[in-house]
């Protein structure tokens, strides 16, 4: 198990080498003192977590927009732009990982998780903000934060089999990176810009009642499934 993963990096991660090896987590089971898992936690670990505040900052956003005058798109341009912060801390933190040359396995884990707030559920949030609201938009949404989710999942689990290069690090990825979602995230800023937000969205509406959805959400489907396919090889830069 602690060979898995260098940083816990969830779709940029780096196998573990001889002098960089994951800490093991019997120290958080061990350790009494008050903070123990806080006082755990590396410089790459807080990292990680700034990744998980700018998406979780981006859903607050997506949900004050929500609350107010739907002609202000103040705090929708604020959740769309909470989202590259989060990339930013999501590339940073497994630099600084090898930089010091220390990880955690919980860091591991902490990063796919950090990863599905900023790349799957703020995005879907945004959506939602933006117009998509129908039962069967939200269905449509909720399918593509599982593919987010899958996708992780899978990539936690076969890092180690996946062809490897001469530094050790994995060759491809396996379906797209989820960090990738912020590509509709750019979409629905073009779309904020030019107003096509709640009942102008792009294509309308199809459907009456339960059965009203906008086209337009269909990206979001094709999206997820690009991230749960095995037949998509994306090279690692």
């Amino acid at each position: 198990m602690a060979q898995r993963r260098t940083r816990g990096r969830s779709d940029k991660s780096t196998p573990a080498t001889g002098d960089h090896e994951p800490v093991a987590p019997l120290p958080l089971v061990e350790d009494s003192r008050h903070f123990s898992m806080i006082r755990s936690l590396h410089v790459a670990d807080m990292i990680t977590e700034l990744n998980g505040f700018c998406g979780a900052m981006s859903i607050f956003s997506s949900l004050r927009y929500c609350l107010g005058d739907p002609q202000d798109l103040t705090y929708l341009f604020f959740a769309m732009g909470f989202m590259p912060f989060g990339l930013f801390f999501d590339f940073m933190d497994g630099k600084v990982a090898r930089w010091r040359k220390k990880s955690s396995l919980m860091g591991q884990e902490l990063d796919s998780l950090a990863d599905l707030i900023s790349f799957g559920m703020a995005p879907a949030s945004c959506a939602f903000a933006l117009g998509f609201r129908t039962l069967l938009d939200t269905v449509v949404l909720s399918i593509f934060v599982l593919c987010g989710l899958s996708r992780l999942a899978r990539f936690n689990v076969t890092v180690q089999m996946l062809p490897k290069d001469a530094t050790g690090k994995s060759k491809y990825f396996e379906g797209t990176p989820i960090p990738t979602t912020l590509s509709i995230v750019l979409l629905m800023a073009i779309w904020a810009n030019k107003g096509w937000i709640l009942e102008e969205l792009p294509w309308g509406t199809i459907g009456e009642g339960l059965f009203e959805m906008h086209p337009a959400v269909m990206v979001f489907f094709i999206h997820g499934c690009l991230m749960v396919s095995k037949s998509i090889h994306i090279p690692k830069l």
